[in-house]
């Protein structure tokens, strides 16, 4: 009765249910919702905290921004699955601020995009070298296909891509990387496709923000070619998996092009198969199963390795 009661408390104000309008969209920065609302940031901090508060709301904090969504677990989620559906789509405040809500998301794509288009080309320079991108995919997608995982944790995740390609077939998605502009793009994709079951978040690979055992699976995906210590991104991913949980580890095999190194800030020119079975075993996994894929200049690996019971 208490929790109920705070619940109502809490969302029983025509700012708060203005907030609750919004963030069923996606979820939001508190300068965006300031920007929407038109009210002042210590006013709609003040609302924000009593729906978090309450349950209602979930805060995340990336460095100096602040994130906020609508809880999904608990009483309050039940709540906002009943109520929400009650809140007027007409109400002349609330078509405010759906348009003012649809400026500030094209703004976020508008420079998700320059970013992308200011990247690409080293992007694409870099998929030249190496198989198409959409046969990596297919091998990512086979090798769930016959045990699709509920939790699934992409560490790196750069644009989304791995999380809009493994949708369809989980319960949830959580990507990380530490780039803003990257999670900027795939935030924008993330929305634009509905995936209200898939969120992302800033964080650090070798230090991530989960309990042990909170996943089924994690994905590595062209991650750790970048990194000065890739071993210990492998053990960190092994923590948060669950006993029988699986990693897919995808990147290079060993090359001898340097120019990676200085044209696109690769750290290690690839990975030999016993490198990666070694690091797996240190950090409780059973390497099972490699897969090669040859391009014109560098082999795709895909590693598939299982967390011990």
């Amino acid at each position: 009765m208490q929790t109920l009661t705070n619940i109502l408390r809490a969302s029983a104000e025509p700012t708060r249910l203005r907030l609750l309008a919004l963030l069923r969209v996606g979820e939001l920065t508190v300068s965006e919702l300031v920007s929407i609302l038109g009210q002042s940031q210590p006013r709609i901090s003040r609302h924000l905290k009593l729906l978090t508060d309450a349950g209602i709301l979930e805060r995340i904090q990336e460095g100096s921004w602040v994130f906020y969504r609508l809880t999904c677990h608990g009483p309050a989620a039940n709540f906002i699955n009943n109520i929400l559906p009650l809140i007027p789509d007409n109400d002349p405040i609330l078509t405010r601020d759906q348009t003012a809500l649809r400026s500030v998301k094209q703004n976020k794509a508008d420079i998700a995009a320059d970013y992308f288009r200011a990247n690409a080309t080293h992007w694409h320079d870099l998929r030249s070298l190496h198989i198409d991108e959409a046969v990596v995919e297919q091998n990512i997608i086979n090798a769930f296909k016959n045990h699709p995982p509920k939790r699934l944790i992409d560490i790196g995740t750069g644009t989304g891509r791995i999380l809009e390609l493994m949708a369809s077939t989980i319960d949830t998605g959580v990507g990380i990387d530490q780039s803003r502009e990257m999670l900027g793009i795939a935030r924008s994709r993330i929305e634009a496709l509905g995936f209200d079951h898939i969120q992302v978040r800033q964080g650090d690979l070798f230090n991530l923000n989960f309990a042990a055992a909170s996943f089924d699976a994690a994905v590595l995906h062209q991650v750790l070619h970048f990194l000065d210590a890739p071993d210990k991104a492998i053990e960190e991913a092994a923590r948060i998996l669950n006993s029988g949980g699986r990693l897919m580890i995808i990147d290079f095999a060993p090359h001898d092009l340097e120019n990676l190194r200085h044209d696109h800030n690769h750290h290690r020119l690839g990975f030999a198969d016993d490198d990666i079975k070694t690091w797996c075993a240190r950090a409780g996994l059973t390497l099972s199963q490699t897969v090669s894929l040859d391009g014109a200049s560098l082999t795709v690996k895909i590693w598939q390795a299982v967390k011990k019971a």
